[in-house]
């Protein structure tokens, strides 16, 4: 019995020692609902609900937590952006290594969104000239056939018809026009 119990009582201060030692953990939920584990506190504006865990256990709601980052009016009036140590002194090596690292991440998520926002206007433009020319098609007034799934060819009928132009002219009125808003 002495023999496992000396072993155990090691292990369990080995771990109270670590746990004593362990850094502060953020864990929250961003706008886009994206889980973020960090040592730091969520940006500011980040709603009390989305923080699922905190240091201290202030997350939920349970406590006032005002998160300080640039913009954040502090009680002397200055925004964090401002409020330095001494108004002279210079960034740290650290602190300008963040700093333009911020900048390129800011700068590949643009660039990211512009070429999202390209290939969007591309696949409407495309889907716009395949609607407008099957609508041409369907306008015209021959007979139009299909293939099913046997891999036969069918004719539609007048109802049929009526049902693929306005489901083409609906591509049309969708993709033709200016850009949805949010995209």
């Amino acid at each position: 019995m002495q023999k496992i119990a000396l072993p155990f009582a090691a292990c369990l201060l080995a771990i109270a020692a670590v746990g004593a030692h362990a850094q502060p953990v953020w864990k929250w939920r961003d706008a886009n609902g994206e889980l973020h584990v960090s040592d730091s506190a969520p940006p500011p504006g980040t709603p009390q609900k989305n923080i699922l865990s905190a240091p201290g256990g202030l997350a939920g709601g349970s406590a006032v937590l005002v998160p300080v980052g640039p913009g954040t009016p502090l009680a002397n009036g200055q925004s964090a952006r401002n409020a330095t140590p001494s108004a002279s002194a210079p960034l740290s090596d650290l602190e300008k290594k963040k700093l333009a690292a911020d900048k390129e991440k800011a700068e590949q998520q643009k660039a990211a969104r512009d070429a999202l926002e390209q290939k969007n206007a591309a696949i409407r433009k495309d889907n716009c000239q395949r609607a407008t020319s099957e609508a041409a098609n369907i306008q015209i007034g021959g007979r139009i056939a299909q293939v099913n799934a046997q891999g036969e060819r069918e004719f539609l009928d007048d109802n049929q018809r009526a049902a693929e132009l306005k489901r083409a002219q609906d591509i049309v009125a969708q993709n033709c026009g200016p850009a949805p808003a949010g995209q």
